[in-house]
């Protein structure tokens, strides 16, 4: 996002998507940035939902995504601000789910998804779930946020695997789509 340079547009809590006023569109393209305490939550929300993601991908039958996010939430306490976000990444993955995974595919050379370590992979698609479905996250910030759970729940490599594979989407979504904010 160009103009105040700090890091996400502030979220309303108003209606996703909907146009005007305070919706997370309109914030990005006003500029707002998140306080302090706004980035924090949402930091922590992503570690959330990659804790999710990894949870689900160890399930034998694996349950449908939402299902592994309310067990989470039976047996985890997440402060209600956390979950909101938390909710929202997680529906944006189920829904998408096809569309992430077609999109790392495509953007990884000489590797299978399935061949990801879980980590990596749920890092993978929460990232690519901020960079095509959250309006209100700059598609920088994103793929930052993505390099720093790899850095932080990865392997010794995985950063920069997860930075290379952002990146390649990042540029061809530019090159072949509206840009959105940076």
């Amino acid at each position: 996002m160009k103009g105040s340079g700090k890091g996400e547009a502030r979220s309303s809590g108003g209606s996703e998507g909907a146009p005007g006023v305070g919706s997370p569109a309109a914030l990005v393209a006003s500029g707002a940035a998140l306080t302090p305490f706004e980035r924090v939550q949402r930091v922590r929300a992503r570690s959330w939902v990659l804790q999710i993601l990894y949870a689900w991908e160890s399930q034998v039958p694996r349950l449908p995504l939402e299902e592994a996010m309310e067990g989470v939430f039976r047996i985890r306490r997440v402060a209600p601000e956390r979950e909101t976000l938390v909710r929202r990444h997680m529906r944006h993955l189920a829904e998408h789910m096809e569309e992430i995974d077609r999109t790392i595919q495509d953007a990884m050379d000489n590797w299978r998804l399935d061949r990801l370590s879980r980590v990596d992979r749920s890092v993978l698609r929460l990232a690519v779930a901020e960079l095509l479905f959250a309006e209100d996250v700059p598609q920088k910030v994103a793929i930052q946020e993505g390099v720093r759970l790899a850095g932080q729940y990865g392997g010794e490599e995985s950063h920069r695997f997860v930075n290379g594979v952002l990146d390649a989407i990042y540029r061809a979504a530019r090159r072949d789509g509206p840009a959105r904010s940076e």
